[in-house]
């Protein structure tokens, strides 16, 4: 990471100089506020830490509960997300603590003996046969404090507001008149955006007359976390049982010792009225052993336990109004789905990745208002795609073993699907922050839509190997990678044309990256790139030190053995990627029409004349 720029840093950098409304944070919750998320959970704070990094405004996160969530029922973290923690600088912390899955292990009845269960199969886990990233088990309450961490750490200094409870809401023409309940009891709250990111049961999503649309699917699992004796063979290794007895998706979680089950309770009759759900403990426990035959498990403690019946609804909209949203839902305020899967705290973060930057851009003048439309258009069919791949794993994995006609079946799909539960599988449609029209046969390997998938590359300044994609932080900024072609004479004549592009779109006074970072990768070997254009060594903080780091080379070196050029699909042409501040591919455009990156950003952002309110925001 880089520091320094703004003077000698001598404790830890990863806490950001307070400016803005971060400076003497008033504790007591404001009167009027820029965005107002209502709920900590990881949309909810996810948002709190993208907007921590838009001091100029004022963010409020109001919670119910008194304080931190010390214990959550998510667990599974997927790649996507592993990279989106990496983007928020604390990925490499929170897979040192988390349970890697490198491998599932598949059980079904013996042949010779179907009271008993015997394993089938294995197969490697599809984390790193996708992505640098792995896929990760730990508790949602370690995700929120870390997040909650960044939140604190970033700028604008923004902390929950625990112990207040969200009431209704009233949407005018220019604001959003929000009630809650504090200890000092009713108030309403003035805010120019309201994020509902408070669960399945939403005040925010009943408040805008939004409903969920869709039904359960009468079958019923009971979960917990177990610490347990077993002779269970693979214990510390996820698992898909399927018995004569019923179900279990076996997960184990961070620590050695704990596992996560969910265990089959079968189909769930039509006038149950939820009783299903008063399934005692000891039970589900019951049940467990009874499909784990000839196997058994002794428990030691319950850290947590439930039991859920199977549903799949989608809000049918995901803001109070398409044409001018005020209010955004997030999360289990618009999509609920079975947990086997793997996917709600996942896809929830990344409804708030994609709302975060948005706020920021259009309440500091960066970006017009219509940018907000996007979120609903994006979300909305990610969603759907959630609900209809969960559908399918789950009425998998409920089968009985005479409805299985090919054992491996399972395997196969848990391999054939894996980009989609991974979050690599979302690829957002062309709209004004996506082209229609991109150069896409330039760079093949970075399709428009999806998110920038990383290379290691060699940093020229000093030789060292690094991924690409691992500097773009969650920072606001736009990424801009520029491909040099392969005498670098095309790069340099792009080069010179966007620095007056790149200059018209910063505000004045800061840095020239503070908008658009611009890097160059250049495809021979760091040692013989020598002449650099001054737009990839731009001059950073008021001490006006040049940023080295902005610049790389593709050939294979004593530390890789990769060339982005050739797994990305770029020719001897060169080529820019766009990339958006949530790390989705927007365009690409070839070297040799420099004004096609102005005609790109022309509905994208404002020029710094439209900048003059987030002043009085930050007066405010």
């Amino acid at each position: 990471m880089q520091f320094h720029h703004h003077g000698y840093v001598s404790g830890d950098p990863r806490v950001q100089n307070a400016a803005g409304t971060g400076r003497d944070r008033p504790e007591r919750l404001p009167d009027e506020v820029d965005v107002l998320i209502v709920g900590s959970g990881p949309a909810g704070m996810l948002l709190a830490a993208q907007l921590s990094q838009f001091p100029q405004l004022t963010t409020r996160l109001v919670e119910k509960r008194d304080g931190r969530l010390a214990l959550g029922q998510a667990d599974g973290i997927q790649p996507r997300s592993v990279e989106t923690f990496q983007a928020f600088g604390f990925a490499d912390r929170i897979t040192a603590e988390a349970y890697n899955i490198g491998w599932m292990n598949f059980w079904a009845p013996d042949p010779e003996n179907p009271d008993r269960i015997v394993r089938t199969s294995r197969t490697e886990d599809y984390g790193y046969k996708i992505s640098e990233f792995p896929h990760l088990i730990v508790n949602q309450a370690r995700v929120l404090d870390y997040f909650a961490e960044a939140a604190l750490h970033g700028p604008a200094r923004i902390a929950p507001d625990y112990g207040v409870e969200f009431l209704d809401l009233d949407v005018r023409d220019d604001h959003v008149d929000v009630r809650v309940r504090t200890g000092e009891g009713e108030r309403t709250v003035r805010a120019r955006y309201v994020a509902g990111c408070d669960g399945a049961r939403s005040g925010v999503r009943r408040a805008i007359g939004r409903t969920h649309v869709g039904a359960a699917a009468r079958h019923a699992w009971g979960v917990m976390d177990v610490l347990v004796e077993t002779d269970f063979p693979d214990w510390r290794i996820k698992c898909a049982i399927n018995a004569a007895a019923g179900n279990i998706l076996h997960i184990p979680r961070e620590g050695g010792y704990l596992s996560r089950m969910y265990i089959d309770l079968g189909e769930v009759a039509a006038d149950d009225d939820h009783r299903v759900r008063q399934t005692p403990i000891d039970e589900v426990i019951r049940r467990a052993n009874e499909i784990l035959h000839p196997y058994s498990i002794d428990v030691k403690q319950v850290a947590w336990h439930s039991v859920y019946e199977v549903g799949h609804r989608v809000t049918d909209r995901f803001v109070d109004d398409l044409d001018s949203p005020r209010v955004f839902l997030t999360g289990d305020a618009c999509h609920t789905h079975s947990a086997k899967a793997g996917q709600g705290m996942n896809v929830s973060m990344q409804d708030g990745f994609n709302l975060g930057w948005k706020l920021g851009h259009v309440l500091t003048g960066l970006a017009p208002a219509a940018l907000l439309r996007t979120y609903d258009e994006e979300r909305r069919p990610v969603a759907q795609q959630l609900i209809d791949f969960d559908r399918e794993w789950s009425s998998l994995m409920a089968r009985k073993p005479g409805e299985i006609t090919d054992p491996a079946e399972l395997a196969t799909y848990y391999l054939a699907t894996a980009e989609f539960p991974s979050g690599f599988g979302t690829h957002y449609a062309p709209s004004r922050i996506v082209a229609a029209d991109a150069a896409q046969q330039l760079a093949s390997g970075f399709p428009v839509g999806k998110r920038f998938h990383s290379v290691e590359v060699v940093r020229v300044c000093d030789g060292n190997a690094v991924h690409l994609g691992h500097h773009a932080r969650a920072d606001g900024r736009w990424r801009v990678y520029a491909f040099a072609d392969a005498d670098g004479s095309a790069l340099a004549s792009w080069a010179a044309e966007a620095r007056g592009v790149v200059e018209r779109f910063t505000p004045e006074g800061a840095d020239l990256d503070a908008v658009f970072d611009v890097k160059a990768i250049f495809p021979g070997r760091w040692e013989d790139v020598v002449d650099v254009p001054a737009l990839f060594r731009p001059r950073s903080g008021p001490l006006g030190l040049t940023d080295l780091e902005k610049v790389f080379a593709a050939a294979p070196s004593a530390w890789t053995s990769s060339d982005i050029f050739v797994e990305r699909g770029i020719g001897d042409s060169g080529a820019v990627v766009v990339v958006r501040p949530d790390q989705y591919v927007a365009t690409v455009l070839p070297l040799t029409d420099p004004a096609a990156l102005e005609r790109f950003l022309a509905g994208v952002v404002r020029e710094p004349a439209a900048l003059a309110e987030p002043a009085a925001l930050a007066a405010r």
